[in-house]
This record gives structure tokens, sequence and C-alpha cells, in this order.
């Protein structure tokens, strides 16, 4: 009875703790959409600094990617997550799908430590290149800084030829701007974390924030000038703004907003995707409590933060090992309490564990012959 008693608590926790992971993810992507949304509209909402809308006008696909982070815990490295949006030839614009960039050198930006990215995809074939696999820019597809602003006729004159164009947005300033060697990823474990169905075989239900913001990027494409405001109801409630070529039907998306391509939602990932995720996502909150030196005592494997195969055994074992010394000196009590540390301490035993667990087969004599008793 105790040993079943012990099981159920453990199936309970482990659902709980399945649970808990479930909601801090989709928490986790609603917060990219809802950053992606500022950094959009305050973007395009000074007329004489914004992407011109003949960029926008024919654009395959759109990519907004808040705060990309320069350095700190990935040294030499560049990781941000933001959202695609794909338009199909038709004009109808797909609902986000999650992505990470990751590398790169963000041209005159060097010095800074973050900045929001921008991309305009101009052919299907860019669009086509991040949803097989991986896009670099640059080298995958030709990337080049787009024009803003007053440079509108740049963008009409026949002379720009880039299948991409990138824009950055930092501390104020809004400019075209270099990014060759980044590589872009649809991030399959956040879009299937944000993305519910209500019951199996049902259709796919789109956030209203979601939908919000894809009408907002249709918008701005259509050349309407202004975001469709968003309203208490969500998109498609009476009040909303309008979008040319969409219905408005109480309760129900709009008509030019469509699930995420199917393209990008083929792929499961596996335990150990899932773990790293969750790692990469959660370690920027422990990283913002505490200084650069612990930062870099804390540090994650690089590796995990770019794109590849996941980092050693040994890299996570010697990591873990760090943490467990934090985790067991009364003089880091107070670190070791926050609820950021303990996650992330959680999370690397698991992956440590994922990364070398390894089946095994046992050992046994060869089986009874035929005269022998059953066992009972």
């Amino acid at each position: 009875m105790t040993r079943l008693i012990f099981t159920a608590c453990g199936l309970i926790l482990c659902l709980m703790s399945t649970a808990a992971s479930e909601a801090l993810g989709q928490q986790q992507q609603e917060q990219t959409i809802q950053a992606a949304t500022a950094v959009l509209n305050e973007t395009m909402s000074t007329p004489g600094n914004r992407i011109p809308q003949a960029m926008l006008a024919d654009a395959h696909g759109v990519a907004i990617i808040p705060n990309v982070i320069k350095g700190g815990f990935v040294v030499g490295a560049r990781h941000g997550r933001g959202v695609l949006f794909i338009r199909e030839a038709d004009g109808v614009w797909h609902a986000p799908v999650f992505i990470t960039l990751t590398g790169g050198n963000i041209g005159w930006q060097a010095g800074l430590q973050s900045s929001d990215i921008i991309l305009v995809f101009k052919t299907q074939q860019s669009v086509q290149g991040i949803l097989s696999g991986k896009l670099t820019l640059g080298a995958d597809a030709a990337a080049a800084a787009g024009p803003v602003g007053r440079q509108t006729a740049m963008a009409t004159d026949g002379k720009l030829s880039a299948e991409i164009y990138t824009y950055s947005r930092s501390r104020g300033l809004f400019a075209g701007v270099s990014i060759d060697g980044s590589v872009l990823r649809i991030d399959q474990l956040a879009t299937g974390a944000y993305y519910q169905t209500s019951t199996p075989g049902q259709a796919m239900v789109i956030p209203p924030s979601a939908q919000q913001l894809t009408q907002t990027v249709a918008a701005y494409a259509a050349g309407s000038g202004e975001p469709a405001p968003a309203t208490a109801g969500g998109p498609g409630t009476p009040g909303a703004t309008p979008i040319p070529g969409a219905t408005s039907i109480p309760g129900a998306p709009p008509a030019n907003v469509q699930p995420p391509a199917a393209a990008a939602l083929q792929h499961r990932a596996n335990d150990e995707d899932v773990l790293r995720n969750q790692l990469t996502q959660l370690a920027p909150q422990l990283y913002e409590l505490i200084d650069d030196q612990w930062k870099q005592y804390l540090a994650l494997p690089s590796s995990m933060f770019l794109t590849g195969p996941h980092p050693s055994a040994a890299e996570i074992t010697e990591t873990l090992q760090r943490f467990d010394r934090v985790a067991n000196d009364p003089a880091f009590a107070q670190l070791a309490a926050r609820p950021e540390f303990q996650s992330v301490y959680g999370l690397l035993k698991h992956y440590q564990q994922a990364l070398t667990s390894v089946a095994t087969s046992v050992s046994l004599p060869p089986p009874p012959n035929s005269g022998a008793p059953a066992i009972r």
C-alpha cells in the first residue's frame, strides 16, 4: 500500500510539473508576442523613420525578434527569440510561428548589448529556406540592410535585389543593418506550446494577441498606415478595425488570419530538445539577478544557445557541479533559494539524465526449457 501511495504521489507530481512547465511556456510565448507587437508599432510610428510600405507591400514574410542579446551569458554570440509571419500568394497571412536567431554580428550596433530586429522576406525561396530547417543570412539567402523613411524611392526603383532586408532598433535608433551569418530556425517547441486545440482532431486555437498582431502586420503591408487597435474582446469582435479583405464575425478569427503554415509545425522534438529549449528560456531570468562574475560562474555551455548538436554530457556535468556547490553552500543560500535558480538547477539535472541515459539490457541465463513449470 505504501509503495502504491508513493507511486501515485510521484505520478501526480509529474503531471503537476508538466502542466506547470506548459503554462510557463505559454506565458513566455505570450510575452514574446506582446514584445513583438510593441516593437512593430513603435518602429512604424514615426513616418520619417520607418520601414517603407513599398517594402512590405509584396513581402512574402515578416519576422520580428525583440531584444536580441549580445554576449553576457553566451560569450561571443547573439541570441533572440521572435515570431515569423508568412503570407500566401493570394495575400492571406498566417498566424505567427516562433523562431530563434543566433550568431552573427549585428553591424554598426556591435557594441550594444541588445537590439530589436525586423526582417522582411522578399522572395518565396527565402521563406521556404527557414521552413525547411534553418536559414543562414548571407549564405542561404542574400540579405542586406533595408531602406527606411525617406529612402522609400530605393524600395521602388528596382535596384534592390536582396532576398531579405534587415532592420535593427536600439536606444531609440532605427536603421537598416547587416546581420550576415545569423541563423534563423523555427522553434517547434515554442510554437507547439503556444497553439492548443480544444479537443483532439479539432481546429487549432489562435490566441487573440496573435490574431491582433497578424492583423497589424497585414494592415501595414496593405498600406492602411495604422495598426488594427486591440479590443477587449480580441480581433474579430465588434469594434475592431477591419482589415481589407477580412470579414468581421463576432468571436471568430478574421478571414485573413490563418493558422500557422503546416510546414512550420511538421517536426516534433525529443526530450533533450524540450529541456534545452526550457533552459535557454529560463536561464536569462537567472542571469538578470547576478553580476558578470556570477554569470561567468553559472554560465551554461554556449553551444546550448547556438545551432547544432547538444553540449556533451561532460560539459553539462561540469556546469551542474557548479550549481551543486552553490546549492549546498549556506553562504549562497539567498541565491539558491530563488525560484530562478531552482528552475535552472532542476532542469539541468533532467538535462544531464537525458544526455547520459543509455538503454541497458538485462543479463539473464537461457530461458527455461518447455518442461519447466510456468512462473505465476
